[in-house]
Parts: structure tokens; sequence; C-alpha cells
């Protein structure tokens, strides 16, 4: 059982849990672009540059990467069962936006900001050095926007692009998170507000 740090995320892990039980796993590869062994009943995702090993119909995890954060963290192993469940491969235009240009972006945007931008601001805008080097330890694209700004791959063909200013005297850090354009036809609003906040919980574990 991974690290359960809010017990009542263990509620809607028990429901996807018991929807994946349910699923086509044939239907949900092809959907979804991602490899299935009907011998071994095992899908092979990726999150975040690790491949992970996830058994059907009972769940379960496991990575040769022993340090993969989806093993022990409930709302990354959700994010790729909702991906199973209602995701599907798309391509992007190689235009990125903001969440809240994407759909239900603006109802959703206050959670996304306390969640996400507020956290990578303070997190990473007090830590310039930190944050580059942990991005460092990723096959992060660096960018130049803002102070230190990365792309990275959620998953493979979904990108996000983190950008950080540094706080002075005058003014608070700040960030922005943009995702590729190809996100909102595989991720519910919500799905990526945890895609921006386990990016975060990641890069910040290895500061």
């Amino acid at each position: 059982m991974p690290n359960v740090e809010n017990h009542k995320e263990l509620v809607p892990f028990e429901h996807y849990t018991g929807l994946f039980e349910k699923l086509d796993p044939v239907e949900a590869a092809e959907r979804c672009g991602v490899k299935y062994d009907p011998d071994a009943q095992v899908f092979t995702m990726r999150l975040l540059y690790v491949d992970y090993q996830i058994t059907w119909p009972k769940f379960s995890i496991k990575s040769a990467a022993a340090d993969g954060f989806a093993l022990y963290n409930l709302p990354a192993q959700m994010l790729l069962i909702r991906y199973l469940l209602e995701g599907r491969r798309s391509v992007g235009t190689g235009a990125f936006l903001p969440y809240r240009e994407m759909p239900w972006g603006e109802v959703y945007l206050k959670p996304f900001t306390g969640r996400c931008l507020n956290r990578a601001a303070f997190t990473f805008g007090t830590r310039l050095d930190a944050f580059r080097a942990a991005a460092a330890q990723l096959p992060a694209i660096p960018l130049d926007k803002g102070d230190a700004s990365f792309q990275l791959e959620i998953m493979p063909g979904y990108d996000v692009r983190l950008i950080v200013w540094e706080g002075d005297d005058e003014f608070p850090p700040n960030s922005q998170i943009l995702f590729s354009d190809n996100f909102p036809k595989a991720f519910s609003a919500e799905d990526r507000t945890v895609v921006g906040d386990i990016l975060i919980s990641d890069l910040k574990r290895r500061m």
C-alpha cells in the first residue's frame, strides 16, 4: 500500500480500482496507446519518465525503478487508472495552453491555483538553483521563460511547461504551468490539477 497522506483519498481510490476491474483491457490499451500483455494481464505505462507494470483485473503496480513516484503515491496511481478508464492517445499541435483556457478551466481555476500555481511558486521560486538541479535529474528540456523553466513529459505525448519567477522585496514568487494542447482530449480538469500536483511533488522530493 502506498503512503496515504490524506485518508479521504482511499475512497476514490477504491472506487476507481473497482471500475478498473470491469474495463476491457484490450480496448483500453488500443484507445490509450499503451502496451498490454494479455497472457500476463499487465499494462505497461509511463509516468514522469518511469515505466510501470500494472496488473489487471486486480490492480497492483510495480516498476524496475525502486524510487518511482507512482509506487507510493495514490493520486499518481489514480491518474494512471483514470487514463485507462477515460483517456485516449492524441497528438498535440505543438501549442501550449494555461489551465484556464482549457475546458472547465475557469470553473476549477481556484483549486488549481492553490494546489499547483501557488505551491510551485513558493516551492521553487525561493530556491531556483535547487529547482534547476531537481529538473536536471530528469530528461527535462530547459526553456528561456521566467527566471527558470522546463518542459517535462507527464505521459508519452503529453507535456507540461513549468515556469517560475523568483520573488523579491516587492513581489512574491510566481509560477505558470502550461499544458500541451492535447491534454483536454485525455484528462479532465481535475486530472490536470493532479498532473500539476504530482509533478511538483516529484520535483520537490529531488531538491
